[in-house]
């Protein structure tokens, strides 16, 4: 009888360690979609020159690194704003070689990708740009915010 205990119990433990681990491992599988889906939704805001749209992936917190400097949501909105106002648009968004990285909570994520990005600006020139991007997304009050941006010009590839 105790022996029939036992193993009960150790059954038991068992399957609570399985289903804990299980349910981790999908919840980091979730946390990294969700995130793969809000890049994808950000830069294609970004591409359809949705300003208010795009600007609402970003946390109050946020900072960013652009090749000119460090900067904040508001000087971002202030000086992007400006820029598409003037008759500059981004014409279209490519996303590559997205990895992303998730925390042992689940609940902050670090995603790196190469944009591209075609521009036509205000006097008719068209520019493409290869850049380097990582995004630092914390997830409060259950959505995802970016509130860190890197943003770097590619090391230029045969492909390219």
């Amino acid at each position: 009888m105790n022996r029939k205990r036992v193993m009960a119990v150790s059954v038991f433990f068992v399957s609570v360690a399985f289903l804990f681990f299980v349910r981790v491992g999908a919840g980091t599988t979730s946390a990294e979609q969700e995130v793969r889906e809000l890049e994808q939704r950000a830069n294609a805001a970004y591409e359809a020159n949705d300003l208010p749209k795009y600007f609402s992936f970003y946390a109050p917190d946020f900072t960013q690194y652009l090749p000119e400097g460090r900067s904040d949501l508001p000087a971002y909105q202030k000086e992007w704003s400006s820029y598409i106002g003037e008759g500059n648009r981004v014409e279209k968004v490519v996303l590559s070689d997205m990895h992303v990285q998730i925390g042992p909570s689940s609940d902050t994520a670090v995603a790196s990708y190469i944009i591209h990005v075609r521009t036509k600006l205000k006097d008719g020139k068209v520019r493409d740009e290869d850049n380097q991007e990582s995004d630092v997304l914390f997830k409060r009050n259950s959505q995802w915010k970016v509130v860190c941006l890197h943003y770097s010009t590619a090391p230029k590839s045969e492909s390219h």
